[in-house]
């Protein structure tokens, strides 16, 4: 780890000493006061962020590190872009907030950007303060649009913990939430590294997982079903981009039995995959499309849905009986216009596939033929997931399903000791950086995790 640009000056021009000693009053206040989300309060660690730019972060001790997590996988343009920084600033100073019932300029710009992104015919954008409740009205909108009330969604996926979403949800944080009555019915999906059916390869886990699917709906009542719902990549559990020909059979299969298919890009979309969204690998129109995150780089909180022709037209002469006081904030959609007008003024979705076939895809595969302990890599443009084994044969994680384990925990502090911050999850470790990485992070991110993955082969067998 480096400290601050060993200027003794933090790169908001702070006092290096100055910070920390703030840093410390805000860890202690942290401790004292705050509720942490996903934790058990007792054991809980935080890390203090002193200041971010671009690519890094410094900690509470001054420590400068690699932001491979983009934070939560969000922060697509890297830390404290300026013209986005400004464009917040200026909209503050132009009108704060407005009741959504009234037309604002900043909705409205963002709206229209978003909407020629979007595939096909989804040209309206309701917002949403995030990706959660983005999740919720999707489903409220395809419940009420088809009169059926049963959702499907896949097992390893995250949708949000509000209460719909993380009931639909595929890993253990539903668990607990769960009670049966949500009407969510979930289903496996296509991961042919663990195959739930036994495929030796692509052409094979697509088929299976597609007649897994149909003979679910015709076993539940394909009349009862809703939606669909689908991470266009699961994000959080695993990066698994999903083989030829299975999005567009998930279409076909939506389309016979007339279910509206979601895909939640909260995590995938905006550059993440190097497309706007992630759908569009897939040649596949979803009927809606729910996002958050990366549409303003998790500057200020926004979330959304874009809905298509059919949906909207549910609701042009019937109420839509759904709001958010929020809905299109001024400050979160001026920060959106900025933040998709920087990605697309400097190139940051063509640069961040070209850094995941040319840059991080090959350094990471090989990691994994360097490291015993690296079970598969797998991702797209800078969304990529690094799979730990104990075993390579027996393919046996490095954490249990669901948990930790000592040997995870020791990888990931050999990773922060070596400069890097990570994303992790169970037995994975997500390289996931921000669209505008350049080549020469990655390259220092990659070496870090080189490093990092010696301690993690020392518990292989």
């Amino acid at each position: 780890m480096t400290e601050a640009s060993g200027s003794e000056r933090l790169p908001n021009g702070q006092d290096l000493a100055e910070a920390m000693a703030e840093g410390v009053r805000a860890h202690d206040l942290d401790r004292a006061h705050v509720f942490h989300s996903w934790s058990a309060q007792a054991a809980l660690k935080p890390m203090t962020v002193l200041a971010a730019q671009g690519s890094y972060v410094w900690d509470g001790d001054g420590n400068r590190l690699l932001d491979f997590s983009s934070q939560m996988v969000n922060t697509n343009i890297g830390h404290q872009h300026p013209k986005v920084v400004a464009a917040i600033a200026e909209q503050a100073a132009k009108l704060c907030t407005v009741a959504p019932a009234h037309v604002n300029a900043a909705r409205s710009e963002a709206a229209r950007l978003i909407a020629e992104r979007t595939p096909g015919d989804l040209n309206r954008v309701f917002f949403t303060n995030g990706g959660a409740d983005a999740v919720e009205h999707a489903v409220r909108m395809a419940r009420l649009h088809t009169g059926r009330y049963k959702v499907l969604a896949r097992y390893r996926s995250y949708h949000g913990g509000t209460d719909t979403a993380v009931n639909l949800t595929g890993d253990p944080r539903r668990w607990p939430n769960d009670y049966g009555t949500s009407g969510v019915v979930h289903f496996n999906g296509p991961f042919l590294y663990r195959s739930s059916f036994h495929s030796d390869n692509e052409e094979q886990e697509t088929q299976r997982a597609l007649e897994h699917l149909e003979r679910l709906i015709q076993m539940e009542n394909p009349l009862s079903f809703a939606a669909l719902i689908l991470e266009s990549v699961p994000g959080t559990a695993g990066i698994m981009v999903p083989p030829p020909g299975y999005m567009k059979g998930v279409r076909e299969i939506c389309d016979r039995y007339g279910i509206v298919f979601i895909a939640d890009e909260v995590m995938a979309g905006f550059g993440r995959t190097g497309k706007w969204f992630a759908i569009q690998h897939f040649d596949v129109v979803p009927d809606l499309i729910t996002f958050a995150k990366g549409v303003t780089s998790g500057y200020v909180p926004l979330g959304g849905v874009a809905i298509n022709e059919s949906i909207a037209k549910t609701f042009a002469d019937r109420p839509y009986p759904g709001g958010l006081t929020y809905s299109g904030h001024p400050l979160a959609t001026g920060c959106a216009v900025a933040t998709i007008n920087a990605m697309e003024g400097e190139g940051m979705v063509s640069n961040a596939a070209r850094i995941g076939s040319d840059v991080l895809g090959p350094g990471l595969r090989e990691l994994a033929a360097k490291h015993p302990s690296v079970g598969e890599v797998r991702g797209l443009g800078v969304f990529w997931a690094i799979e730990l084994v104990s075993n390579q044969q027996t393919r046996e994680p490095l954490a249990p399903y669901g948990g930790t384990s000592p040997a995870m925990g020791e990888t990931l502090a050999a990773c922060k000791a070596n400069g890097l911050l990570p994303f992790a999850n169970f037995n994975r470790i997500h390289a996931v950086p921000p669209c505008n990485v350049s080549d020469s992070e990655v390259a220092d991110g990659l070496r870090m995790l080189d490093a990092a993955l010696t301690v993690a082969d020392s518990h292989t067998t």
